[in-house]
Order: structure tokens, then C-alpha cells, then sequence
């Protein structure tokens, strides 16, 4: 969706400034005599004060005509403030009141007319926002017009292959089978597995074809990474994998799990029979459930090894650096007699991109614990169960890849996971295919089409208010000791800001060179995936021996979202998001505040929350803090810890949130809405109070958090929320608002709270 923007332009309408001026007064030139003319011969000092007059007179009416357009009788009518009325009144319940739940009160009105799609798992402000940014993604793959950019047709190719489905239909699982010999086959869709490739397979070379060519991390998570403690230098970690199901909560496969376990089972066993028949190869479906059977099992226990997310919220905790061949004698594994090399391992990935690596290679292991549980999980399972495992978790991703045969195995599995009943239009798969794999290619069209870049600007201002904001309250902090408020506010001072898109995008060479080694094929959508993973990977892996460049982008223009790197010190904001309700250069500056102000300041705040106070301003994992602050830091964290895990979230069956895992984002949550009111007060102050809106009988301080709420206005379906209640470390939307403003005492002033209300709490947190 493009930002709108209104220019201010002098009135034409009738009855208005310039219909009004004397029809003579136009044309007073040609009616001038010599002898008017000769009476016009004043002196230097008469013409000075005429001028002067005469300037004061147009400010005056200008102002006048501005006052007009914008404000009738004290209101503002321009068609961003109209706009925003509208919008607002839409969105909220003025049934409900403010101070007994601010958020039904704020998104009530959004609640009763919103139906989640049956394509979607969530329906959102966001949401919405990013189903008509791939409307625009749509327009502009679609386009037919030439261009002279090569990485910009690479990009409509790509889109095109993707939604050529009739080609996707006529090949059906061909394109899979061709490329499984090159990672040893999945057993269990394949005869004589054991024969053929059985004797020459080892652990080593099934993990690292799948890693090395595609960035499959499957049983041992390899890959390189910006150092911790070196934020300038690229190095190897080990950590624990992902998993098939959302989380290790859902192997217990009762509960809320039952129905997701049994999905995900019959989901492998699906592809196993229709690969097989494809294939001409016999189904004995008793045979392939009882062999996945034990996939599943392998997987419960691997899921059962990994370490739980609490556990992995101390990024001091988890850095654990030594030379690569300690993993050798600390994290031996053995599968079937045979000792897994880890130097060898890491040589067979990196042996891709030409790097050698050897014992004294320095690397960081994030999860020892579950590489020590590692081995005697391996030692229950034989060579065949590991690789069917290891192709599976690859298989199940692909399939997207395929006929619509394939692509039908996984309804079940995301009905169970996500809620959905039907996947959303291809070609919106497709755009979003497109952008996540060549994301600066899309992002030039994106802008190009749709952003306004006058609004940097004015981000660049709110960012340097906000952030004075933030450093003033450090002296406000009892808790903090002035030592570590030095440093604080030097890290505040330190964060760089990136705002709608990086200029390199706009370079026709910078475009070439990034993507010069991909080609496409219009017919085969699967081999360009395999293309898309393969440079991804090898990408990434590359960074081994360079130094990280702090001044790269770490997203994509065309995203409706905002992030802080830790690493880097940096706060994003994409284009996608600089986009009414968050910002509008036309929109209230209430609304801007409430709502993109928010968000700057909880990117702010995230350099100082549980996780990101843990690096300095240059972006190294470094204890800047005295012990006394840390202390009083932590203290101050139960308390919200504690508040948000007492919510309970009805969508999902009456759960509380994780307070814990949840906590980063409380905070910033926190941060961001007190920083960002003060800003919008200090604006105020210095350019005074903002005309209302049209049919709202609010003032601006109540708009500001009702924008600030209308942003996180949104609902979820069930199995999603079971999903997202144990996977996101955000809390639901509804908490994000109520859990903020009860520990906001403005808000309560701002709506004539009284104590006693829900708004109003006995008990408050803050930290920033």
C-alpha cells in the first residue's frame, strides 16, 4: 500500500481566495497610464515598507487559506486527518469503557468486523498491511514492461516460474527425485537403500551434503555467524536444530499436541506412499508406517535433548567458544561403529566455498548440553532410521515445491499447527517467494512503486527525539548507578539508523553483481528453489574469512515490520512499515508517535532489554554494567515476568503467557511507549496542540494510545495460538496493550482512570 501524501495547495473551490479577488486587480499592468505610472515613482525607503507590507499581507493570507483547509472550525479536515478519523472510529467500540479494558475498547470495533481468511492462521493490523503490500509486490513482477536491470528480470523470472503451475502439474515429483541421489536417498520412498548406499554412508556426509549445498540443519545446526564477543569477525557455531513440530512442548502428543502429532505422522507417511507410487514402486502402507514410526520416535527424542527456551535467554550462557578439536574428545558421537569426525565434518561444508578448517579452528557451541545427550540418543538407531529422518525434515519443506498432489499432504499438518483450511493464492505465495530470495531486487521495485522517500526526514527527527528521550529518563532510573548510566546513554548515542531502504538498491551494478550467479528457468520452479538455497548458503558460509560489513542492510525494503541487531548496534525501519497507521507525513503527529514513535522506541529499548544489554555500543557481548545494576536490572525484570505470565489468553484454551520468554519484548514494549508520549509532548510543547479530528471527541494524548492500541488490534485462530503461545517471543497483540499501559500512569491520566480500574493496577513495573 503506498504512503499517502497530500501536498497542501492553495483552495480553487468557489467562494474561496482566488475567486475573490477584484477581476481588475489581474490585470493591472496593462490598465497602468504614463501618469500612473509616474506616480509609482516612490522613494527607496516608501517601496521598502511597501514590500514589506506587501510580504506580510501574503503570509498572512497564505496562513489564513492554510488555517482554512485544515481546520474549518478548529478541526482539522484534510484528507489525512479525515482519513484517520475514519479509520479510527471504524476500528474502536465507544460502547466500551477505555478504563476497564482499553484494548476491546480500542480494537472492538476491528474485532466484529474482521473474519480471519480461511488462508491465514491470524488476522492482523499487520496483516492487512501485508496482504496489500504483496498486492503491490503482484503489480510490479507482473508487469510486462522492459527493463534494463538484469537483476530486476531475474526477479520476474523467478516470480513467473512460480506461478507457471500447469509446468508444476505435468512434472509431479520429478524434479525431487532427481536431486535425492545427491543426499543419499530417503530410505523409506526408495528400494535397496541399504544395498546401494547403506556401506558408504556416514553421519559426517549426510548432514553436511544437506548443510553445505542447501543450508539443511538437520541433528547438528552448523553455520557461520558474527562472533559474540568479536562483533567485527565472522565464526563457526554449533547449536541444537530445529524441529519438524513447532516446538519440543509438542511431542508429548497429548493434550493440545494430539491432534498436531498424528498430522504430522500421516503427513510423512503421505509423501512416503505418493513418492513410492510415483515412482512405480510397491506401497505396503503398514510397512512405511511402522519404518516412520521410528522417525517419529527419533525425533521425540532429539526434541526431548534440546534445551528449553528459558534456558537459552542468557546469551553469556550460551556463548561457549573453544578450538574445533575440544568437540573431538567433549561431544564424541559413534552411529554403527563408526566415530563421527568433527573436523572432518566441518571440512566437508566448507570445502564448498574453498576454505580449509582445521583442529585449532576457534568455534562457539550454543547448546553443549544437548551435543552430550546426542550421543546415546544416536546409538538407539541405525544408519537407515538416521537418514530417513535427516531427508524427511528436508522432503517436508519441499513439497511446496511441487504438483498440487504434494502440495495436499500438508493440509491436515497445518490445520493442526496453524488452523488454515485452505493455502493462500499462489501468486501471493509466490511474491512473498520472490521477496524473501531477492529481496533487494524486489525492494527497487517496491520503492520505485510504492514509497514516498520525503518521509526520511522526518524519521530521521522523531528517531534523534525519541532517543534524547531515552537518555534524559536515564537520569530519572534510582535503580541505575551513574557508571553504568554513562555507558548506557554512550550506547544510545552509538545506535545507527537505517530508514526505508538502502541506497545501494537504486544501483543497476550493485544489483547485477549481487545476483549474477543465479539463473532461472521459467519451466522449473523446483531447480530454481535448489539455485535460491544453494547461493544462500554458499553466501553465508563465505563470511568465514571476511569482516562483517556493520553498514549492510540486514532486511529487505519491501517488509511491514522494524528490528534492532544487537551485533551491529542498528535499528531498521523498511519502507513497508512507513505506512499509515504506523507513520503518514499528512497524519496527526499524535498518530505518527503512537504509532511508528512506539516502534522506535521499542527498537531503541531493545538495545537494553534481558538480551541486548548484554552488548555494548559496538556491538560485542561485553558486561558494561556494574553488579549493582545488574541486580536491580533483574529484580525490576521478575516484576514483568510475573505480571505477563498471569495473563491468560483465552485463544489458547485459557494459557498463560511465558513471561520469561516473552520478557525482551515486554520490555521494549515498555521502553517504547513511554519514550515515544514524551516525545510526542515535547513536540507539543514546542509546536503546540495538533487541531481534532474530525468526529472524535478525543484529544490527542487519548489518539496517540488509541492508534498505539489499533496497531495491535488482531485475533487468532486456536491451533495457531497454542502454536504461538510456546514459539513467540512476542505476547499476543491484546497483552502487548494492556500489559503496557497499566504500567503507564499517563495513559490512566490521559483517560481519567480511577484506581480502582483494571487500567489502573496496585502493582506497577517498569524498568526503562
Amino acid at each position: 500500500m503506498p504512503i499517502y501524501i497530500i501536498d497542501r495547495k492553495f483552495p480553487e473551490t468557489p467562494g474561496e481566495f482566488l475567486q475573490t479577488a477584484p477581476e481588475g486587480q489581474l490585470n493591472m499592468a496593462e490598465s497602468c497610464t504614463p501618469k500612473a505610472v509616474k506616480k509609482l515613482r516612490w522613494t527607496s525607503l516608501e517601496i521598502g515598507l511597501i514590500t514589506i507590507v506587501s510580504l506580510l499581507f501574503i503570509v498572512l493570507v497564505a496562513l489564513t487559506v492554510l488555517f482554512v483547509t485544515q481546520n474549518g472550525n478548529g478541526v482539522c479536515t484534510t484528507a489525512d486527518c479525515t482519513r484517520s478519523a475514519s479509520r479510527i472510529i471504524e476500528n474502536m467500540d465507544p460502547s466500551k469503557e477505555p478504563c476497564d479494558n482499553f484494548y476491546k475498547y480500542a480494537c472492538g470495533g476491528w474485532l466484529k468486523k474482521n473474519i480471519i481468511p480461511e488462508t491465514s492462521s491470524r488476522y492482523s493490523t499487520f496483516d492487512i498491511l501485508r496482504d496489500e503490500l504483496e498486492v503491490v509486490l503482484k503489480g510490479v513482477l507482473e508487469r510486462s514492461d522492459s527493463v534494463n536491470n538484469s537483476a530486476l528480470t531475474k526477479a520476474k523470472l523467478l516470480y513467473k516460474s512460480c506461478i507457471n503451475e500447469s509446468t508444476i502439474e505435468k512434472r509431479g515429483g520429478d524434479p525431487l527425485f532427481k536431486m535425492l541421489p545427491i543426499i543419499y536417498e530417503w530410505p523409506v520412498a526408495t528400494d535397496n537403500w541399504d544395498r546401494e548406499y547403506g556401506a558408504n554412508w556416514t553421519l559426517e556426509d549426510a548432514i553436511a551434503r544437506l548443510n553445505e549445498r542447501y543450508g539443511k540443519q538437520v541433528l547438528i545446526n552448523f553455520f557461520v555467524g558474527t562472533d559474540d564477543k568479536d562483533s567485527n569477525s565472522h565464526i563457526i557455531h554449533f547449536d541444537q536444530p530445529g524441529l519438524g513440530l513447532s516446538s519440543r512442548d509438542y511431542y508429548v502428543c497429548t493434550g493440545p499436541y494430539e491432534e498436531a502429532c498424528r498430522a504430522y505422522e500421516l503427513f510423512m507417511i503421505d509423501v512416503a506412499k505418493l513418492m513410492r507410487t510415483d515412482r512405480g514402486l510397491s506401497v505396503n502402507e503398514s510397512l512405511i508406517a511402522q519404518e516412520l514410526a521410528g522417525v517419529m520416535q527419533l525425533e521425540k527424542d532429539i526434541a526431548n535433548a534440546t534445551d528449553i527456551p528459558e534456558d537459552r535467554n542468557d546469551p553469556v550462557l550460551l556463548y561457549n567458544k573453544m578450538p574445533l578439536a575440544v568437540l573431538n574428545t567433549n561431544f564424541s558421537l559413534v552411529i554403527d561403529s563408526k566415530e563421527f569426525n568433527w573436523t572432518q565434518f566441518a571440512n566437508k561444508i566448507m570445502e564448498t566455498v574453498n576454505i580449509t578448517i582445521s583442529e585449532d579452528e576457534p568455534v562457539v557451541v550454543y547448546a553443549p548440553r544437548y551435543l552430550t545427550k546426542l550421543r546415546p540418543i544416536l546409538e538407539n538407531y541405525s544408519p537407515r532410521d538416521i537418514q530417513n529422518y535427516i531427508v524427511w525434515r528436508y522432503v517436508m519443506n519441499l513439497v511446496a515445491g511441487l504438483s498440487r498432489a504434494y502440495k495436499d499432504t500438508r493440509k491436515a499438518f497445518r490445520k493442526a499447527i496453524y488452523g488454515t483450511t485452505s493455502e493462500a493464492a499462489v501468486w501471493r505465495q509466490c511474491a512473498n517467494y520472490v521477496n524473501n530470495n531477492m529481496e533487494n531486487a524486489v525492494g527497487r521495485l517496491y520503492v520505485e512503486e510504492a514509497f514516498a522517500g520525503e518521509s526520511k526526514d522526518m524519521m530521521d527527527e522523531m528517531i534523534a527525539e525519541i532517543r534524547q528521550v531515552f537518555v534524559n529518563n536515564l537520569d530519572d532510573l534510582p535503580w541505575m548507578d551513574k557508571e553504568t548510566k554513562k555507558a548506557a546513554e554512550e550506547k544510545a548515542r552509538a545506535i545507527r539508523e537505517r530508514i526505508g531502504f538502502s541506497e545501494n538498491i537504486r544501483n543497476d551494478e550493485y544489483l547485477h553483481n549481487e545476483y549474477k550467479d543465479l539463473s532461472y528457468n521459467v519451466h522449473e520452479y523446483f531447480e530454481n528453489i535448489l539455485k535460491n538455497l544453494q547461493y544462500g548458503q554458499k553466501k553465508r558460509l563465505k563470511k568465514l574469512r571476511m569482516k562483517v560489513n556493520k553498514e549492510e542492510w540486514i532486511t529487505g525494503a519491501a517488509i511491514v515490520n522494524a528490528f534492532y541487531s544487537s551485533s551491529r548496534n542498528q535499528i531498521v525501519f523498511p519502507a513497508g512499515i512507513l505506512q499509515p497507521p504506523f507513520f503518514g507525513k499528512g497524519q496527526p503527529m499524535s498518530l505518527n508517535y503512537g504509532g511508528i514513535g512506539m516502534v522506535i522506541g521499542h527498537e531503541i529499548t531493545h538495545g537494553f532489554d534481558d538480551n541486548g544489554r548484554n552488548f555494548d555500543k559496538d556491538g560485542d557481548l561485553k558486561d558494561w554494567w556494574t553488579t549493582a545494576s545488574t541486580e536491580r536490572f533483574q529484580d525490576l525484570s521478575k516484576c514483568i515476568v510475573h505480571q505477563y505470565g498471569n495473563f491468560s489468553w483465552h485463544m489458547a484454551s485459557g494459557q498463560n503467557i511465558n513471561g520469561n520468554n516473552t520478557l525482551g519484548e515486554n520490555i521494549a514494549d515498555n521502553g517504547g511507549i513511554r519514550q515515544s508520549y514524551q516525545a510526542y509532548l515535547n513536540y507539543i510543547n514546542k509546536h503546540g496542540e495538533e487541531a481534532p479530528l474530525p468526529g472524535i471527541n478525543l484529544n490527542h494524548k487519548q489518539l496517540f494510545f488509541l492508534n498505539f492500541a489499533q496497531v495491535w488490534c488482531g485475533t487468532h485462530r486456536p491451533e495457531h495460538a497454542v502454536n504461538a503461545i510456546k514459539t513467540d517471543v512476542h505476547s499476543p497483540g491484546e497483552f502487548r496493550v494492556l500489559g503496557s499501559l497499566q504500567n503507564f500512569p499517563e495513559f490512566a491520566e490521559a483517560f481519567n482512570c480511577q484506581n480502582k480500574s483494571y487500567m489502573v493496577p496496585k502493582k506497577t513495573c517498569r524498568v526503562w
